[in-house]
């Protein structure tokens, strides 16, 4: 996929996103919810995002040795990342993203 134009050359990287959910309890539907919003604000047209139930399939928690749920995993670029939790920390799911916000970066150059 091509990166959006004016975008850092890093910033056409694809982002591959694992969120791992307990069934339709209130907070997996807040990440599911809080990381699509995200996704389509921040990396529209990059990022691949596979949500996992695992109620529905346990034998991926006890690969990926998940200490809680929700959790997201970031493959990729860069290190392997995890965040547990509802995601509605937007700042900090950004910065283990390795995304800058618009605004944050506007304030870094004054």
């Amino acid at each position: 996929m091509e990166a959006e134009e004016g975008a850092e050359p890093t910033a056409g990287a694809e982002y591959v996103l694992h969120l791992y959910i307990t069934g339709a309890t209130p907070n997996s539907t807040r990440a599911v919810r809080n990381i699509k919003d995200i996704c389509e604000q921040h990396l529209k047209g990059r990022y691949e995002l596979l949500i996992v139930d695992i109620y529905q399939q346990p034998e991926l928690a006890q690969r990926e040795q998940l200490i809680g749920a929700p959790t997201l995993i970031k493959r990729s670029p860069g290190l392997v990342r995890r965040l547990v939790g509802d995601l509605s920390d937007r700042e900090r799911v950004l910065r283990a993203l390795g995304i800058t916000p618009p605004a944050a970066a506007d304030e870094t150059r004054s």
